[in-house]
């Protein structure tokens, strides 16, 4: 069939995709926008997946300041060039993701960087949470709900499994790689740090009743 050039047009604006690459989606779909911008979907994820492997070493250091300067965040995002690091919608995934990590606290970026050590003490906590819950049930059953408590607990943790903030029905990770697809370039969350004033810090609580009562000398 016949695709109209304002429909390649209009379907480029809304995708950012390339003019070939959005008239044979369109081709492909025989004309239907919906089922075009689905196509182009699943294409630019699949090359996001190869594209993972590929060196990114410029990029940007985006902040994120949070109420009234009660937590700070630094965010290191990496692309392969320095066009890339400059775009528009590559500037604001960077401040999203610090504002993602001001607002769900993260430990990791992604699932390879939790220590072992760090991994065995959930394990030990569920472990020791679920004893009712597994009492009773096949090795099986019992090894089933600890791996699934354990995968929840470590997504919990970890800024790439985490539903992204601004959009919750996707994960920090899912938003990634639609923006690899967008972009045609590795795009990578390096690392981050967050910062929350009083974080860390022990403060010595007075018992408010023991002080009265000292000072009406009871």
């Amino acid at each position: 069939m016949s695709i109209s050039a304002q429909d390649v047009k209009t379907l480029r604006e809304r995708t950012g995709a390339g003019m070939m690459e959005c008239k044979k989606c369109l081709t492909e779909a025989e004309g239907d926008m919906d089922k075009a911008m689905e196509l182009l979907k699943q294409k630019g994820l699949a090359q996001a997946e190869k594209k993972a492997g590929r060196t990114a070493a410029e990029g940007v250091v985006t902040s994120y300041i949070h109420g009234n300067g009660k937590i700070g965040v630094l965010v290191e995002i990496n692309c392969e060039t320095d066009f890339v690091a400059k775009n528009d919608d590559f500037q604001t995934f960077a401040r999203d993701i610090a504002m993602h990590v001001a607002a769900s606290s993260p430990d990791y970026v992604r699932r390879e960087d939790i220590p072992e050590e760090r991994v065995q003490q959930e394990k030990d906590l569920i472990k020791a949470q679920s004893e009712e819950t597994i009492a009773g049930k096949p090795d099986n059953v019992v090894e089933q709900i600890l791996e699934g408590k354990l995968n929840k607990n470590l997504s919990a943790i970890t800024l790439l499994d985490q539903p992204f903030v601004k959009d919750p029905d996707k994960t920090v990770g899912e938003i990634t790689k639609e923006l690899v697809a967008k972009l045609g370039e590795n795009i990578r969350v390096r690392r981050f740090e967050r910062f929350e004033v009083g974080e860390g810090i022990e403060v010595e609580q007075e018992d408010f009743a023991e002080e009265v009562k000292a000072q009406l000398g009871e």
